[in-house]
Formats: C-alpha cells, structure tokens, sequence
C-alpha cells in the first residue's frame, strides 16, 4: 500500500490543515478545507477513505474525480459545463467531503454485520460527486440553463451513473445507484426506493443527509438561497407559475418570499429528512469532532440569524457575497437575465 500522501497528492495553495482566523466562504465547515478546489476535496476525502479501510483502491475516486472536473468545467465531449449558480462545483465537492465524513465515522461506530466496507463506501462517495451531475446541460440539448432540470436532474444523475461507474470499474454499484441517489431528491417517494442490502439503504441515507446538512450549515447559506437558488426556482418553473392558469399565486414571488420561506423549509427537512427518514444519520459525524457536529451547529446559527434578520427586516444584514464556481465567471448576470424574461413572462400570461 503506497503511503497516504502518494495516495492522495495535494497541492499546499489549494488549502491545507488550517485556513486561520474568520472562515473563507469556500472553505468546509470546519475551516480546513478549501471546498472549491477537487484536489484539495480529493486529499481530505481520501485520507479519510485510507484511515478507515488502510486496502481501500485509490484509483476509482481519483479517476472519478478528474473526470468530474472536466464536466463541470466544460471540458467533457458531449456536455455544457456547470451553469446552474446554487448548485455549483462548491456545493457539489462540499456535499463530497461531508459524505466521505459520514461513511467515516459511520464504519467506525457501527457493529462489523453493519460495515459498509471500503468499496461501498468509495461509491457512495462517488455517488455523492455526481449526485448534481443530471443539472449539467448535454451538447445537443436546446435548454439555456441546467436549472430548467430540477425536477428530473436525479433521473438525468442516475441515466449518467448507469454508464459511468462500470466504466471506472463499479457496475454492480450502479443498480444501487439508481435507487439511492433519489435520497438526495424529491423525484421519488422514498417508500418506493427499494434495495437488496439493508447497508445501502443506510448508505442513502447517509447520501441524503450529506446533501441537506451541508447545504445549511453553508457560511453563505442564506444569501445563496437569496441571490442564487430563487433564480434557478424561477428557470425551473418552480416559482413562478408560468403557463398553469391553475396557480393563482407564486410559490416563491422574490429572493426576500424565499427567505421568509425558509424556516420553515429547514424545520420540516429536519424534522422529516433528518431526524425522520433518515434516522439522525449525521450524528455519525460526532466521532469525528470530539462528540460535537459543527454542521448541525452552523446550521442552528444560520436559522437564528435570519431569524433577527426577519423580524428586523434588516435585509442589509445579509452582506455576504460569496465566489461562485462555475464554467463561465459571467455565469450569474448570464442568469439574471434570463431569470428578469422569465418572470415578466410570468406576469403577463393570460
């Protein structure tokens, strides 16, 4: 077994053990790693692996890493680079590094029949990777936007997995794949999510958790939900009830209705997703931070300032403006436009 850091090599620039002092709005919950960079993902994700199964194969997350960096980057025949403004190579390697933090500290609390062992683990951790990959946009698709996808990008996720994973050498995880990924969604109802082996169902819950933690507990949560998720709800459809003379109001009218929304959005994702279907996997995570989770910490204290934000309506309050990490760097006045065309679209149907 080659050492560790051959296994895993890393640039020192992309982030190391301790970013120091406020955390950067691209580093992981934790301030050590820099979550918009693959290879510093890459490095933490992987000596994660190789302290928790010393056999695991090095190869296939790696090779999956690449080729996901070529995807979102524009780079991959076939596909459009990322150009969805919420859902961007941040969020996906940051949902990556928590999953590989879940299956970690999953394997080593839990009784050796419940074991996930290394190879499941390394798919799901590649399941994580592409678990947004349904929002990149095909060559010869005529949509302008990966948002118009959100109701079907987990469908789009699992067609790619299908071909993908037997290609790196994981076929027989692409059944799995094609029930699990729907934890991360809303395609499907998870009482039809059906799987052989009891370890993978877990392992979707440790999936969809990932998914939902990170998300909230994001340094710049709130203002992404302002500024980057309600243009893509408006692309997608999902806010604005284009062309349905059946929807009397708006689901979502504005970035500010968004907000207001969201309280409750997280209440009922915790006490549904993470606490209900998904049976409190993130506790899995407190044999890695000394019995803490700053997740669910981080997440707590995003709730409670917007909470002083809503009552004081004191919108300037939420000041941050985080990078965005997508193929074209004019991706987001790219969007507001067409987000502008869709809403007075909106507004003016018959």
């Amino acid at each position: 077994m080659a050492a560790t850091s051959d296994l895993w090599r890393f640039n020192p620039a992309d982030g190391g053990a301790s970013a120091g002092g406020t955390r950067r709005s691209d580093f992981d919950i934790t301030n050590t790693v820099r979550v918009s960079s693959p290879q510093a993902v890459l490095h933490a994700a992987g000596q994660l692996l190789d302290s928790t199964w010393p056999d695991v194969a090095a190869a296939p997350l790696r090779q999956a890493f690449q080729d996901c960096e070529e995807m979102f980057a524009g780079r991959a025949p076939g596909y459009h680079g990322v150009d969805t403004v919420y859902h961007d190579r941040q969020h996906t390697l940051d949902v990556t590094l928590t999953m590989a933090r879940l299956v970690a500290g999953y394997e080593r609390q839990v009784e050796p029949l419940w074991r996930l062992g290394a190879e499941r683990a390394v798919a799901g951790v590649i399941m994580a990777l592409f678990h947004d990959v349904g929002y990149l946009r095909r060559a010869h698709e005529t949509s302008q936007n990966g948002a118009e996808f959100t109701r079907t990008h987990i469908s789009r996720g699992i067609e790619f997995l299908n071909d993908y994973l037997p290609r790196i050498g994981l076929a027989s995880w692409a059944p799995v794949a094609a029930q699990i990924l729907h934890f991360t969604g809303y395609e499907r109802p998870f009482t039809d999510i059906v799987v052989e082996d009891a370890r993978d169902l877990r392992l979707g819950h440790l999936l969809g958790t990932a998914d939902m933690i990170t998300q909230m507990a994001d340094r710049c949560y709130l203002e992404k939900c302002r500024d980057r998720l309600y243009p893509e709800f408006v692309l997608a459809g999902v806010a604005l009830p284009v062309g349905d003379k059946q929807v009397p109001t708006a689901r979502y009218a504005s970035g500010l209705d968004l907000l207001r929304q969201t309280p409750k959005f997280v209440a009922d994702t915790r006490n549904g997703r993470l606490d209900g279907d998904f049976n409190k996997a993130y506790r899995y995570l407190e044999v890695l931070f000394d019995g803490t989770n700053p997740y669910m910490t981080a997440i707590d204290l995003n709730m409670q300032f917007l909470d002083q934000v809503l009552r004081s309506e004191s919108w300037r309050m939420l000041r941050r403006n985080p990078p965005l990490y997508a193929a074209d760097p004019n991706v987001m006045s790219t969007v507001r436009v067409k987000m502008l065309g869709y809403i007075k679209k909106a507004w003016m149907r018959d």
